[in-house]
């Protein structure tokens, strides 16, 4: 139940940002740990990757189309864990 509102609620952030032209920043944690960022800015997605992050994930080459929780399933099939993306206020 919680999950599906947490989809819900993530699903409509990124609308809300993407519809303003908003700023809008993820972190992206692999085992509890950040690992890396998720970045929107002018409608312009980046992904950056932190030092010691998974080479699984930090090999990722995209595409990068605005579905955070599409990136979060992609994200967590090459690293065989579970991968979250959390927004953070900007």
């Amino acid at each position: 139940m919680f999950s599906l509102a947490n989809q819900f609620v993530a699903r409509a952030t990124r609308l809300i940002f993407a519809a303003n032209g908003e700023p809008a920043l993820w972190t992206v944690s692999l085992h509890g740990r950040v690992v890396g960022s998720l970045v929107c800015h002018d409608g312009a997605w980046r992904l950056s990757w932190f030092n010691g992050a998974d080479p699984r994930l930090a090999s990722f080459a995209g595409p990068l189309d605005g579905d955070v929780e599409a990136l979060a399933e992609v994200l967590s099939a090459r690293a065989s864990a579970p991968v979250t993306l959390d927004a953070q206020p900007v």
